[in-house]
């Protein structure tokens, strides 16, 4: 398969560790706090890049202080800033951690999650064979303009995740990426309130009426649902982590790590059970970046009698 083409968000995560979440007037005090780089379409870069994924990363990068971060700390990965906008601000996202590791977020969006068409002119389309897109960027006013760049390229398939503002996007802009027949990569939650069904199963299926195109719905430890296009529907085993520092990132690995393997044309099947282990090794450490020396090693094991395939070695190069 051709390369990935990336579109979306870098930000600054700022990441508190709190007991629990406040109430109005209240003041707490958090156990800690830590700041790194983040953004939907980041951590889908980021870990495409430790598989040795083939892919390119278009971000805008503002300015301020979060701005200012955002570059010196891409600069020091060697990942090229695509477009930089230094007159608008760059924001950032505050993630409240509790003690069980889930997260709560409070994202302060700027000119990261806006889109400009001109800004994917240097870039060939034909060399490309899907592009992942957040629906964080779709709900933002320049998300049309976005949307119009995905159907004026009709060649490229579009992994969309829609995330846990999907039901946000208004003005006819949601059915309108719904009716580019996007692959779907959601969680259990963002797939119930997306269909207005009460299973993950009757999501899937309601969800795949409507795009005519694979769904994968993310099930945490029980695993992953995944319903193909031809209707090939199987739930594949996820990994428990041995112990959970939050779920930060979590969903953004999970899919980059399918899109990895897509791009080595590993079966989806495959990629799936693959990327359960990695996501569960991300949720073991604090933020979403995970470590390279952490990477979890491809491993043949047939899955259950679901999912007889064996899962193939890909031939990751890891920085």
């Amino acid at each position: 398969m051709k390369p990935a083409l990336i579109i979306g968000s870098t930000c600054a995560d700022v990441i508190i560790n709190i007991d629990r979440l406040p109430k109005t007037a209240e003041n707490l005090r958090p156990s800690s706090q830590s700041i790194a780089l983040g953004g939907c379409a980041f951590n889908v870069s980021y870990i495409i890049r430790l598989l040795g994924g083939h892919h390119t990363f278009i971000s805008p990068v503002g300015g301020g202080i979060y701005g200012d971060y955002v570059a010196k700390q891409l600069k020091a990965r060697g990942i090229p800033v695509a477009i930089r906008v230094p007159d608008q601000e760059n924001g950032c996202c505050y993630c409240l951690v509790e003690p069980d590791g889930e997260r709560t977020f409070l994202s302060y969006h700027g000119v990261e999650y806006t889109f400009q068409k001109e800004w994917m002119e240097p870039y060939n389309m034909d060399n490309y064979s899907i592009v992942y897109i957040c629906g964080l960027e779709i709900e933002e006013s320049t998300g049309i303009n976005l949307i119009e760049f995905l159907e004026d390229h009709p060649r490229l398939e579009i992994c969309f995740a829609a995330g846990p503002r999907g039901v946000c996007i208004k003005d006819g802009k949601l059915e309108r990426m719904m009716a580019l027949h996007p692959l779907l990569h959601i969680n259990e939650q963002e797939a119930r309130e997306l269909s207005g069904k009460s299973n993950y199963e009757e999501a899937a299926a309601a969800l795949q009426k409507v795009t005519e195109n694979t769904v994968i719905i993310t099930l945490g430890e029980n695993g992953t649902y995944c319903l193909e296009k031809d209707g090939t529907s199987y739930l594949v085993p996820g990994v428990a982590a041995q112990e959970v520092a939050d779920t930060i990132g979590a969903g953004d690995s999970h899919i980059g790590t399918i899109l990895a393997c897509l791009t080595k044309d590993i079966p989806l099947r495959n990629a799936i059970a693959y990327a359960n282990r990695v996501a569960s090794a991300v949720v073991s450490v604090k933020g979403a970046s995970l470590p390279p020396e952490l990477v979890p090693v491809p491993v043949e094991e047939k899955q259950d009698n679901e999912c007889p395939q064996k899962c193939l070695k890909p031939d990751f190069d890891l920085l």
